[in-house]
């Protein structure tokens, strides 16, 4: 059961969620290489110094923390209200009366499949931001395909890889753990279910941009 239920999580958590994650990394990418042509233009650093940039914005920062917010808006709120609904509905008392651990069963396996798939879309978003960058500068004209390879190339430290793993098992556990919080302790009605909903959001985000600042002091 606990397998099946963990499965099925990934699934919803990992598909789910690549549209929306192709999307918004792709532009934050594009936006970030295009505010940095700008910054540099007329300035004596080289032209390679961009594609650096981008990449160590991208691992550093933007893939991790983006996407997480992105996941705890969507995510967060369907895990509120799926075990928020479950409690209004009395689906988790008759689960207890048959001996069942409820805050196991449903708790749990999404927190496995989150702590799974989170880094790998976390991963997926560092490629396309990196992607995103790339294009918006090469069909801009702006800078060759050599140039924003060789920054690409420069300055690599695997540490920063690390940091971004770090990040995204940290701001996963978070979105899910303060999410099923909200939902299973949900009280009330229709109303009550939304309002939970949302402060798992609002929560959720709040505190993944707390985690973000002390991980970049300790990491960093």
């Amino acid at each position: 059961m606990y397998y099946k239920e963990t499965v099925r999580q990934m699934y919803d958590i990992g598909i789910g969620s690549l549209m929306i994650i192709f999307v918004v990394n792709v532009f934050i990418g594009a936006v970030t290489a295009v505010q940095f042509v700008y910054q540099l233009s007329g300035t004596f650093i080289p032209k390679y110094y961009i594609g650096y940039i981008v990449r160590d914005m991208t691992i550093i920062e933007l893939a991790a923390t983006f996407s997480s917010i992105i996941l705890a808006g969507k995510v967060g709120s369907n895990i509120a209200s799926e075990i928020g609904g479950m409690r209004q509905k009395e689906h988790i008392d008759a689960m207890e009366i048959m001996g069942v651990n409820t805050s196991s069963y449903l708790v749990l396996p999404k927190i496995i499949a989150v702590l799974l798939v989170i880094p790998l879309l976390v991963s997926v978003a560092a490629i396309f931001s990196i992607a995103g960058g790339y294009f918006a500068v090469i069909y801009s004209g702006a800078y060759s395909h050599e140039e924003f390879v060789q920054g690409l190339r420069s300055f690599f430290r695997p540490w920063n890889v690390c940091m971004m793993y770090i990040k995204a098992l940290v701001f996963g556990y978070i979105l899910t753990s303060i999410a099923a919080y909200q939902g299973y302790f949900v009280k009330g009605g229709s109303i009550e279910l939304g309002q939970a909903s949302t402060r798992a959001v609002v929560y959720g985000i709040i505190v993944i941009l707390i985690a973000d600042y002390l991980l970049a002091v300790i990491l960093i």
